[in-house]
């Protein structure tokens, strides 16, 4: 019998019954006894040092129930049991020594496994602290993210938010700048309003002013023509003449400082009114000393009649010889009242032409039709354009003349948005005709009247013109006489019955209503117009002529100065227009006709001057001056020099 020690199994068994007795077969007589044999070097046998699982008794009862190893049935086991206690126990020492050394080796691993368990956890919390710290930087980078677009949708809307900000304000500026225009535009019209209802005021003081200075100088030819019977009614009527004439200079002297302003006040057209009742009451004064002077005389005629009327029949007789024999000795030498019959038979079929254009070109001029009144715009512009820019140069003369020539041809003329010709209307040619002629009327007053050298390249131009179009020429003659007659020369009679305004138009004065343009005023624009025409008359186009001759010569020129020599002088305008003319006209007309030409000089420093002289009031002899010392410096030179300007287009 095995002893119940004996018999308890080391925790190993089950791993040597496995490894060693890995089948039942191993279970016999011969291998148990092989195994006992060798039991001794089972020191010297290699230990597997894989880790070996432990056992416990009751694992290893399980494994030999596994492998069905029964101890009691076999015969066998019995010796095998009966191990001597030696070995037995070197077995079993080997067995301990192996299971501490197993244990250790346990032990180590288990410990290395901590190791290995602390290190993962720690890595794993390592981890997890990382993916925490990813997290929160993810977390933190989403609330950054969403805090700048939270920030840039702000800015944007800001932005925005400036910009309709900006929009608002242009558009208030836009509106502000509207107001204030429209503001403008209204102060403007206030303004233009305020101004032309002050002109209007201001024109109608001066028409009111005029008219009280006209009727203050009929009031005082009243006085004046009343002084004369002083004589015959032995009545001294020079204090009320002095007086009126007192009262008229003061009121002259008014209005001429009214006209050199801009217009006349309300004093002076009171100042004005009050001349004309102090004139009007000088007159009544006047008029009763008269009265009673003829009561005194009608009393001394029925104390002696007879005597009276032989007294006043001898008076009579007196003062009518008197004024025949003057008028007698005032129209030797030939002189005449009235211009030559032919010449005025030319200036009447001038004048008649003129009319009779005028007449044709109504239908375009008195047009109110929108386009009638585009196409007259373009033809006047295409006309007045070219006139108004001619200046000294001479490419700019012959750059005019080739437009006006291209105009006046048919050709097409560009301006500075269209094209114009004479095609676009019926009515075109004669109109341009008209108008161009007009148009160099009108620079002669107004430009060569300011700027006498400016005569000089107008008449350049226009004797181009007239050489190859002679009925503008025709036109601008007519124009000529129509507005400064004395160029014909021709003094326009007073009539009976023809109101005095349209009289003054006659003799060439610019009348608006009825207040008549200032003496100085009408001398300027009659030296403009003679000046012109002293130039056209020795002036020829200097790029090719289609004439032999100047349509309109020096001996024209030389007819003018004899007729104006001819005719009784009138104050102011003869010694003007004399002066005028000979100043421009005098050095060629003294090279054409030499020795006749200084004789005619000569009649008119002896005979036509001291006329010039009788005719002239006291206080207007600046022109007659003029004249003379003109006269008297080129009479003692025996040269008259050449106008200012005229070296430029002499021929």
């Amino acid at each position: 019998m095995i002893s119940q020690s004996l018999c308890e199994l080391s925790l190993y068994s089950g791993w040597v019954l496995e490894n060693i007795l890995p089948n039942k077969t191993l279970i016999n007589g011969s291998e148990c006894q092989e195994y006992i044999q060798d039991s001794d070097g089972l020191s010297s046998k290699s230990i597997p040092t894989s880790p070996v699982p432990a056992f416990n008794s009751t694992t290893v009862t399980d494994k030999i129930q596994e492998k069905q190893i029964i101890l009691e049935p076999c015969n066998d086991v019995e010796p095998f049991l009966r191990l001597p206690s030696a070995k037995t126990l070197a077995v079993e020492n080997k067995i301990h020594m192996f299971e501490e050394e197993q244990k250790t080796k346990s032990r180590e691993e288990l410990n290395a496994r901590l190791d290995y368990a602390n290190r993962y956890n720690r890595s794993l919390a390592e981890k997890a602290a990382e993916q925490f710290k990813r997290f929160d930087e993810m977390l933190e980078l989403k609330q950054r993210q969403e805090k700048q677009e939270l920030e840039e949708q702000l800015e944007k809307d800001s932005k925005e938010a400036l910009e309709r900000q900006e929009k608002l304000k242009e558009e208030h500026r836009h509106r502000a700048k509207l107001l204030t225009l429209k503001l403008r535009e209204a102060e403007q019209q206030r303004q233009q309003e305020l101004e032309r209802t002050r002109q209007e005021d201001g024109r109608e003081r001066m028409r009111r002013l005029c008219a009280l200075q006209q009727e203050a100088l009929q009031l005082i030819q009243k006085i004046e023509i009343d002084q004369k019977l002083q004589e015959t009614l032995r009545v001294d009527l020079s204090s009320f003449s002095k007086h009126g004439n007192q009262i008229c200079g003061n009121l002259s002297n008014v209005v001429r400082s009214s006209s050199e302003g801009q217009f006349p006040s309300q004093d002076d057209v009171l100042f004005g009114e009050r001349s004309v009742l102090q004139l009007k009451d000088l007159l009544r004064d006047v008029e009763k000393e008269v009265a009673a002077a003829q009561e005194r005389c009608k009393a001394e005629e029925e104390a002696s009649k007879q005597k009276q009327k032989d007294a006043e029949q001898q008076q009579s007789k007196a003062q009518a010889s008197g004024p025949t024999r003057e008028k007698t000795q005032d129209r030797k030498e030939g002189l005449q009242i009235t211009t030559d019959k032919s010449i005025m038979e030319q200036y009447n079929e001038l004048v008649n032409r003129c009319d009779q254009c005028l007449n044709t070109i109504s239908a375009l001029t008195t047009s109110t039709d929108t386009k009638q009144k585009k196409t007259r715009a373009d033809l006047q512009r295409a006309v007045f354009t070219p006139v108004s820019q001619i200046s000294s140069d001479l490419t700019n003369v012959q750059q005019v003349f080739k437009k006006l020539n291209t105009l006046l041809t048919g050709g097409e003329v560009r301006m500075r948005d269209s094209s114009v010709s004479l095609a676009i209307h019926s009515l075109a040619s004669e109109f341009v005709n008209y108008k161009l002629a007009e148009r160099f009327v009108a620079q002669a007053e107004k430009e060569v009247a300011s700027h006498h050298e400016s005569a000089f390249p107008l008449a350049t131009v226009f004797s181009g013109i007239w050489e190859r179009h002679p009925q503008v020429g025709e036109l601008f003659l007519a124009h000529l006489y129509k507005k400064c007659p004395y160029a014909v020369p021709f003094y326009p009679v007073y009539k009976k019955g023809v109101p005095l305004v349209d009289y003054q138009r006659t003799l060439g004065y610019v009348v608006e209503g009825s207040v008549v343009e200032q003496q100085d005023n009408f001398l300027k624009r009659m030296s403009g117009m003679i000046r012109l025409y002293a130039a056209i008359l020795q002036i020829r186009y200097p790029f090719g002529t289609v004439q032999g001759h100047h349509p309109h010569g020096l001996n024209y020129g030389w007819r003018w100065l004899a007729q104006i020599l001819n005719l009784e002088p009138v104050a102011d305008v003869t010694a003007t227009l004399l002066y005028d003319f000979l100043e421009v006209c005098g050095n060629a007309l003294m090279k054409q006709y030499q020795g006749q030409f200084w004789k005619l000089i000569l009649l008119l420093k002896d005979e036509l001057f001291p006329r010039i002289k009788l005719v002239t009031p006291e206080g207007q002899m600046g022109v007659v001056v003029r004249l003379s010392l003109f006269l008297e410096k080129i009479i003692q030179q025996k040269m008259i020099p050449l106008p200012k300007g005229y070296q430029y287009f002499a021929p």
